[in-house]
């Protein structure tokens, strides 16, 4: 682990080793490698890893899959680690390497190791993070302690210092939190014989930096970690904290400056190896050794108050507060920064304040008590200093850059103010703009945008021309401008600038600023046209629907005052949504007819504007026709002809030309002819006659062009057409009587009328015609001419003189088929011989001559035979019924092989035949003519072997014709064809081939005369022949032709395997005496089982090659014997491991154990190893434990010593061995034979390893031996290796067989069991306190809990019980556990719900004791959660308080807790026996303003103080009113006068009045009467005053606002005088509507008031 990003492991699956790396960020996602490195590490931050094997390092990029680098070190690298991004760091047994993966170098060697480091584990290197300084920390063993060694090396000063120390940092600190200058330190901690100290050394002091005071604090190991030490120092960067881990486990926690101990715990039981810093946190993460990843760091909101309670040290607590922005020390930093300034310390205090932690002392109540210090003269002013502090050490905030701006502007420093916003120095805010927008705008701009005041940042691009910004930055930080007020500021200013912005408010990617149309209104209201159109043609572009009224626009406006603009955007076709039929008008009357014409859709308005060509473009027009329908087309083109025909023919042509296939050939021939232009039709169909198929419009052009005497283009289209109607054209041309036949000649030879032809031009005497058809048209038309002239019986002359006359090509066949079918064929011999003289070699000429000489007998058989240029298979075919033998000779000189067979076959010529296959030498045709189903074969196979073989000296023919004899599977012929050849003294009598054939052909047909053969020729192969002949199973042949020719190891091989007479070729063997025939010999016997006769062969022949198979049999068999004598022979040339090591296992089988003995004390090969093995599973346990001895093979020696009852020495063999299946053999096996001690030291170097620690135990378990078990683990808790599995397992035996010992166990090593296991033990052992215990441990409060309830009386306690049901989650469990106590200790209920109480939902206790009639149990509960006014509660409560007849404590409740159903509650205790609840219920219907319910009831009661109350509180006239009658009705005139009293205000003076009146009550209506005379005399003075005071300031405003003009006009009316409707009664005067004590409004004349008043 190089870094906490990742974590790469190496494991073995299987027989694969695999590197394994685990993403910190995605660790669920393993990335596995097929990698056998010894060594691989992750760069700490890059998916780059490094590999080592041996001598060898790799680096690859896992991502790309790529190998970067690759070295090949000169000496083992003992330690290897990442330094930095780039770099490895490689140590070596005698030097320090750096190795950076960038370019192609090699590893560079840094320095050379300090003897200190000889002998010591390398377990770590560092580098400083400016790479000057190097750390080699080493361990190693001495004195029953480790010591720690390191050398510590400066690169600059190129020299090394050697220091005792286990593990060490590099760091940088800054001691000045107001100065940017860091102290570069150097720490490490070291645990030697005197004691462990932590030393904290200052390394490359710079000048101006304070001098860090070198450190060495005493660092504390508890009493049981006597043998531990530091293994690992990380210091936190952001902290300032340096985290120590010790090797069993513990975490030390010191303050880098102080070197003060801050926290020391253990974190894990087990070490932890490797460490990196955590970033995340700025703490250090680890790995321990079983595979545990921890992570150890500061909790920042509570180091600082931990510091200050539990250390007690405030100073530590200020410094790491202050020094690193730490929260906790808010108090202690106010009252430094108090007492340094009334001390007058304004330096220090100015320090405090600009480094306080999250800067709470950096307000303006501070800036303001520093202004207000006096400063003396020659000295800075704290202010200014508190500022130097501050810029110094970072940025300032809002108050204080305000502060600061001010007086650096007044004194014109803008510069100063331009650098501290560079350097991000300054908060930027709305009111520092405004402040530096007085003098530079730009740099305003600049404060604006980092303060994020969009209306001033627009407005300041705005006034610096930045238009194009004011955009982008609305979109950035998502505000809303006025663009249609900016679009028309800008347009005003700059219009080019304006067109640009106006493009930018609409082509946003998110959609348009602003509407199209308002920017458009922008341009219109300000006349820009030139403006307007190239922004609506930029705002276009996309051609949408919704912008058609916006294209309109865009298009009359051009169309109006600039036409060639308007031409020009229509010609671009941007826009297609736009109003067509009034944008074509506006063109028409631009004179724009073009533009018109494409608008355009109705064809009256299209064929007014078409007529004018003469102002159209021809391509154009041609290609506006394309957008016409067939009919519109037509009717236009026929305008255009009727219009001005010879004006517009041309064009009409040009468009029938290109629209030709649309409108229809035949409906612009119809349009043409229509007109009568023959001319136009001509040309029309001129262009198009090359392209169409159409017979019609051909046929047309050839009469147009006939008409037009276009003979030339009639010749043309006649040879090159191929879609006119022949016939017709031929009758067309016959009828026409043209001058020259030229053309009908044409048609008839292209389409085969020639007989027509001749007719026609014989019959009309048109000779010269004839003449220039066969000599110049096609003169291979003349066969059927020639038949033509036959048939109308022309002379022979004129015929003759005619074929003369030709000298083109003239087929030949043809001709020759034409006067042979006329039987007219001497007719051509003349010309057929002049051709010849002529030199022509044609074939068919003759083909021709050679049928002419057949039929006249003139010499034929000569003819045949010499000439080459016949084709013979056409004049064989002529002579088959003519003459065979002309034939034979024909297809002989052709070599027609079928033809042949065929001619001769019919005709018997069978000797023929046979010299024409052998002289041929073809395989097909002996083939074809051997073919079983030829009848023929027979007669030609008797003409090949009587005649035509006999007859031929030539090897080839007789190797062909055996081969053809050999294919056709004709053995017997063969037989008799080759004795003919070789027994009978031919040429070939000596030949190898052919006797060999013989003897083969023999062997395959007829055996019987095989030996004959083999006795009487000799000069054949030998020993082919006789593979072949036992390939035959003539065995007896086969031995005859080896023993010929002397082959013995053939030949035996032959008796051996095919006869299968062992004594036979035994006699054979001693015979011949070889080496090569006993070798064979044995492996026979060997094969036969025959094992000493095999060896003695083997031994005489002294071949030891076979001695796998050799000693497979004789192990077989258990010959061990005679496979000592094989192998002892064996030995002697054969040096093979398998050789002797068979030796020396036949040697333990015969029980030769001294031979034995002697041969491994003696030099040899034999893999002891393995035979000790087969020894050990054939239980030759004497000869195993020599062989195993021999190779000290400790772990098989000790399973051997094993079976032979030495189990002492089998314990000794185990330890050597040191094998975990060793140990487990050696233990069972002591176990069974009662060997408990011994087998104790098996198991405890079995049980360290927890995959076999169960395995003991059951074991042990299995045979009863549970003590040994017992007292075996507590034997190995001392271990140092004790690992969790064996607390485990120790607590599970406890719980089975000793459950008195469990719990102390559990008490002791909770902490290092694994819970969960015990947990279930102590279930099945009904060990119910342990598993109380363990849950609670466990964090499992909820299963402890029911443990509990499920099992009192032996795991309940009331005080533990309280503790668990605090913190369990499940809330049913509360529940039932308040069932429980109600079941089992009501007592403590209410002490049990005293815990419950924040946790419980009050409402259903109260229900679930309602349901079981237990309230009284839980009263106090009840009355301390009344606080939280629950209904439930409230309601149990208060039935609880009735149920008590408790009206004081239920009146309380009632007032102090509303949430109960009032209504109900009074309607109950409406009708209680005692008055005091019925009072409640007045009282609640009063609280619920049932205010006539709770009069009646006190009424009921003559409760009269409650009645008058409740009438008092209503408010209400007339309930007082009847109240007041009550008592007047039942003569309380005592109640009825302090009715007065308490009703005082809702009473109605005139009614009390009267009833005092009425019923004599004046004495005690007095009272009330005074005080109503009294309010009322008040209220009138109150009035009186009042309107004095208005009428004094009316008077005054009168006289400020007395009109210029007199009199005359009146007074101005008030709105409300009634005039204009009769006037006012004379008894209302002019004071209508004026209230009482409020001052007259003045009144106005008859006029109406003025508008608006």
């Amino acid at each position: 682990m190089e870094s906490d990003k990742f974590i790469c492991v190496r494991e073995k699956v299987g027989e694969q080793n695999q590197v394994v790396i685990i993403d910190m960020n995605d660790p669920q996602n393993l990335v596995r490698r097929p990698i056998t490195a010894d060594s691989a590490i992750m760069n700490p931050v890059a998916k780059v890893i490094a590999l080592k094997a041996g001598r060898q390092l790799q680096i690859f990029n896992i991502e790309l899959k790529a190998k970067i680098k690759a070295h090949n070190m000169p000496e083992d690298v003992v330690f290897w680690k990442w330094v930095s991004l780039t770099v490895v760091g490689l140590i070596t047994e005698r030097s320090v390497y750096h190795w950076s993966m960038e370019g192609d170098s090699g590893p560079v060697k840094v320095f050379d190791r300090h003897a200190n480091l000889n002998g010591a584990q390398i377990i770590n290197y560092r580098v400083s993070p400016d790479e000057k300084w190097m750390l080699v920390v080493g361990i190693s063993a001495q004195d029953s302690r480790v010591v720690g060694n390191m050398q510590l090396y400066s690169k600059e000063k190129g020299v090394s210092q050697a220091l005792e120390g286990h593990a060490a940092a590099f760091a940088e600190l800054k001691m000045d939190p107001a100065s940017p200058l860091t102290n570069k330190l150097f720490t490490f901690a070291v645990r030697g014989v005197a004691g462990a100290k932590l030393h904290i050394v200052e390394i490359d002091h710079k000048d101006g930096t304070p001098v860090f005071q070198k450190k060495a604090v005493d660092v504390f190991f508890p009493p049981e970690a006597g043998a531990d030490f530091p293994v690992s120092i990380q210091v936190s960067k952001k902290h300032d904290i340096i985290y120590m881990v010790t090797k069993f486990g513990f975490i030390h926690l010191y303050d880098l400056e102080s070197g003060a101990c801050i926290f020391m715990n253990r974190i894990s039981g087990d070490t932890i190896f490797v460490t990196a810093e955590l970033e995340a946190t700025s703490g250090l993460i680890g790995v321990n050794r079983k595979g545990q990843v921890l992570s150890v760091s500061v909790e920042e909101d509570n180091i600082i108050p931990y510091i200050l309670r539990t250390l007690n040290n405030q100073e530590l607590a200020f410094r790491l507060a202050t020094r690193n922005n730490l929260p906790g020390a808010d108090q202690l930093v106010l009252a430094r920064f108090s007492q340094l300034l009334q001390s007058g310390n304004f330096a220090e205090a100015a320090k405090v304040a600009a480094t306080s932690p999250r800067g709470i002392l950096r307000t303006p109540n501070t800036i303001e008590q520093f202004k207000m210090v006096p400063v003396s003269p020659g000295q800075m002013s704290p202010i200014l200093q508190y500022f130097g502090i501050l810029l110094e050490k970072g940025e300032l905030n809002k108050f204080e850059s305000l502060e600061l701006a001010k007086p650096v502007l007044q004194q014109g420093r803008k510069q100063l103010l331009e650098k501290w916003l560079k350097e991000d120095k300054l908060e930027c805010s709305e009111e520092l703009g405004d402040i530096v927008k007085q003098v530079d705008t730009t740099l305003a701009l600049s404060v604006y945008l980092r303060a994020n005041v969009p209306n001033k940042v627009v407005a300041c691009f705005g006034e610096t021309g930045q238009y194009s910004k004011i955009i982008l930055y609305a979109k950035k930080v998502g505000y809303q401008p006025d663009y249609i007020q900016l679009l028309q500021f800008i347009m005003r200013v700059d219009p080019e600038k304006g067109s640009e912005f106006a493009t930018l408010l609409v082509s946003d990617e998110n959609g348009p600023l602003v509407s199209l149309e308002q920017i458009v209104d922008v341009f219109a209201s300000m006349n820009m046209v030139q403006q307007a159109t190239s922004f609506l043609l930029d705002a276009l572009k996309e051609n949408k629907p919704e912008h058609a009224g916006l294209q309109t626009r865009l298009l009359e406006m051009n169309l109006l005052h600039a036409p060639q603009v308007a031409d020009a955007i229509l010609g671009n076709q941007m826009f297609s949504h736009y109003d067509r039929n009034y944008i074509a008008g506006l063109c028409e009357k631009a004179g724009l007819y073009q533009r018109a014409l494409e608008h355009y859709t109705d064809i009256y308005d299209i064929k007014r504007a078409i007529v004018n060509t003469q102002l159209l473009t021809p391509e154009w027009t041609i290609a506006f026709f394309g957008r016409l329908s067939v009919d519109q087309s037509l009717e236009c083109l026929k305008e255009m002809l009727t219009n001005n025909i010879r004006q517009n023919l041309q064009i009409v042509v040009q468009i029938a030309t290109r629209y030709s296939d649309q409108l229809g050939a035949n409906n612009l021939i119809n349009l043409f002819e229509t007109h009568k232009t023959f001319e136009g039709l001509y040309y029309y169909l001129g262009s198009v006659v090359n392209l169409s198929q159409d017979p019609e419009v051909h046929f047309k052009y050839i009469q147009a062009a006939c008409r037009s005497g276009q003979m030339k283009e009639v010749e043309r289209i006649c040879r090159d057409s191929n879609f006119y109607d022949a016939e017709r054209v031929k009758t067309f041309l016959k009828e026409a009587k043209l001058q020259d036949q030229l053309p009908l000649i044409i048609v008839c030879d292209r389409f085969n009328f020639v007989h027509d032809l001749v007719l026609y031009l014989y019959q009309n005497s048109l000779y010269q015609y004839i003449e220039i058809y066969v000599q110049k048209v096609n003169p291979a038309r003349t066969p059927e001419v020639i038949g033509g002239l036959l048939d109308v019986d022309c002379d022979e002359t004129v015929i003759k003189n005619l074929l003369a006359s030709v000298r083109g090509p003239v087929p030949v066949d043809e001709l020759v088929a034409e006067t042979e079918k006329r039987n007219r064929l001497k007719l051509i011999l003349p010309w057929l011989e002049m051709r010849i003289k002529e030199g022509a070699m044609d074939t068919p000429i003759f083909n021709a001559l050679a049928k002419i000489y057949i039929d006249t007998n003139n010499n034929a058989e000569y003819f045949l035979k010499e000439n080459k240029f016949y084709d013979a298979l056409v004049v064989g075919k002529y002579c088959e019924k003519r003459d065979p033998y002309l034939a034979f000779i024909a297809y002989q000189r052709g070599q027609c092989d079928r033809e042949l067979i065929e001619v001769t076959n019919e005709n018997s010529m069978f000797k023929h035949q046979a010299r024409y296959l052998v002289a041929r030498r073809d395989a097909d045709l002996w083939n074809y003519a051997l073919r079983p189903d030829n009848p023929y074969r027979r007669s030609v196979i008797d003409q090949v072997v009587g005649t035509a073989l006999p007859e031929t000296q030539d090897p080839e023919d007789v190797s062909i014709t055996v081969k053809a004899f050999m294919a056709a599977e004709l053995p017997n012929e063969l037989i008799e064809l080759l004795e003919k050849l070789v027994l009978e003294g031919t040429t070939f009598a000596d030949n190898r081939n052919l006797q060999n054939l013989l003897i083969l052909t023999a062997i395959k047909a007829d055996r019987t005369r095989v030996m004959d053969y083999i006795t009487r020729l000799e000069n054949y192969d030998a020993p082919d022949i006789a593979n072949i002949a036992v390939g035959s199973d003539l065995f007896e042949e086969a031995f005859y032709i080896y023993k010929k020719y002397d082959q013995f190891a053939n030949g035996i091989s032959v008796l051996i395997s095919n006869i299968g007479d062992l004594d036979r070729a035994y006699e054979f063997a001693e015979r011949v005496d070889q080496a090569d025939v006993w070798s064979k010999l044995a492996k026979a016997q060997l094969d036969t089982l025959r094992v000493k006769e095999a060896v003695d062969s083997y031994i005489k022949a002294n071949d030891p090659s076979n001695y796998a198979e050799v000693i497979q049999t004789a192990q077989t068999t258990e010959k061990y014997d005679d496979l000592i004598r094989f192998l002892q022979m064996a030995r002697k040339t054969v040096r093979q491991p398998v050789v002797e090591t068979e030796l020396i296992f036949a040697f333990a089988k015969t029980n030769r154990i001294a031979d034995l003995e002697e041969f491994i004390s003696s030099p040899n090969i034999a893999e002891i190893a393995v035979v000790g093995e087969k020894c050990f599973d054939e239980k030759l346990y004497e000869a195993a434990k020599l062989l195993f001895s021999s190779v000290s093979n400790w772990a098989r020696l000790a399973s051997t010593l094993i079976y032979l009852g030495e189990h002492q020495a089998a314990v000794d063999c185990a330890r050597k061995a040191n094998a975990t299946k060793v140990w487990k053999e050696v233990n069972a096996a002591c176990i069974a034979n009662g060997e408990f001690r011994l087998a104790q030291i098996c198991a405890l170097n079995l049980i360290i390893h927890a995959e076999e620690l169960e395995i003991i135990v059951k074991l042990y378990e299995a045979r009863g031996y549970f003590d040994e078990l017992i007292a075996l683990i507590e034997s190995g808790l001392g271990l140092e290796r004790a690992h969790m599995g064996m607390f485990t397992e120790l607590a599970i035996v406890y719980s089975k067989y000793r459950p008195d010992r469990l719990m102390e166990h559990l008490r002791l090593f909770w902490q290092r069991i694994n819970i969960p296991k015990v947990i279930r033990a102590c279930e099945v052992a009904h060990l119910w306190s342990e598993l109380v215990f363990l849950y609670t441990h466990y964090d499992e409060f909820d299963n402890a809990a029911l443990s509990i309830m499920a099992h009192p009386a032996d795991a309940w306690d009331h005080i533990a019980f309280k503790d668990i049901l605090v913190k369990v989650s499940n809330l049913e469990i509360y529940f039932k556990a308040l069932r429980f106590y109600l079941d089992s200790q009501p007592l403590l209920l209410n002490d049990l719900l005293v815990v419950l109480t924040p946790r419980v939902d009050h409402t259903r206790v109260v229900q679930m004791f309602q349901k079981t009639n237990n309230l009284p149990l839980i009263k106090p509960y009840l009355i301390s959660v009344q606080q939280l006014n629950n209904t439930a509660v409230n309601n149990a409560f208060n039935d609880l308080l009735i149920e008590e007849e408790d009206y004081k404590s239920l009146r309380d409740s009632i007032d102090n807790f509303s949430s109960f159903d009032a209504i109900s509650l009074a309607q109950r205790l409406e009708k209680h026996e005692l008055m005091e609840f019925r009072r409640i219920a007045a009282h609640l219907y009063k609280r619920n303003k049932r205010w006539r319910q709770s009069i009646n009831i006190s009424k009921k009661d003559k409760v009269f103080k409650d009645a008058m109350e409740a009438a008092a509180e209503s408010h209400d006239p007339e309930l007082a009113e009847e109240l007041l009658k009550y008592f007047i009705e039942i003569d309380r005139k005592d109640c009825f006068a302090a009715c007065l009293y308490n009703c005082y205000e809702m009473l109605r003076p005139d009614v009390v009045l009267e009833y005092a009146w009425r019923f004599n009550l004046n004495d005690f209506a007095m009272p009330y009467m005074i005080q109503v005379l009294r309010e009322y005399t008040v209220k009138i003075d109150a009035l009186e005053k009042a309107n004095a005071e208005r009428n004094v300031k009316d008077e005054e405003k009168e006289k400020q606002e007395t009109p210029m003009m007199g009199s005359g006009l009146g007074n101005p009316l008030m709105i409300t005088y009634g005039g204009a409707v009769g006037g006012l009664p004379p008894q209302m005067g002019g004071n209508f509507g004026a209230p009482v004590g409020y001052p007259q409004q003045q009144q106005y004349g008859g006029m109406m008031p003025p508008q608006g008043f």
